[in-house]
């Protein structure tokens, strides 16, 4: 299993009239959680798009809990529990804020494609083999 954890501060632009965190900028907070899990693995976005990869969103899900709030310091654990080596890689999410109080969960499926013929593929050996310590594939 890989874990990434990642410190998030809520800036003014991403609330609502209520004060809260709008709903959607929990995608962009989870891709920092992505971005960050893969930097563990020795790889950047960046990286994976020069070596001809992509990862669209397959699927996203969140379950909200409790809001956070402009200016909070939010603290996000991103979770890699399994890999198998299709072209399906899944990532889960827990985010706290301050106090420790858990404010919602989360799950984000990417699907890994070509970027010059836009369909899946399974992931290289290059990429498989940097999970290998990581997962017993």
């Amino acid at each position: 299993m890989i874990c990434a954890e990642s410190k998030i501060r809520v800036r003014y632009a991403e609330t609502d009239q209520m004060g809260f965190v709008y709903y959607g900028v929990y995608a962009q907070y989870y891709e920092i959680g992505r971005v960050d899990a893969i930097r563990k693995l020795g790889f950047s976005y960046r990286n994976l798009e020069a070596r001809g990869l992509w990862l669209p969103v397959l699927h996203f899900e969140i379950k909200y809990i409790k809001p956070a709030r402009y200016d909070e310091e939010l603290l996000l654990h991103t979770y890699l529990k399994q890999f198998t080596e299709g072209p399906r890689i899944v990532f889960e999410y827990e985010m706290f804020n301050s106090d420790r109080e858990q404010l919602n969960k989360g799950r984000v499926e990417l699907v890994c494609i070509g970027s010059k013929n836009l369909k899946p593929q399974k992931f290289p050996n290059w990429f498989t083999e940097a999970l290998r310590p990581h997962f017993k594939l």
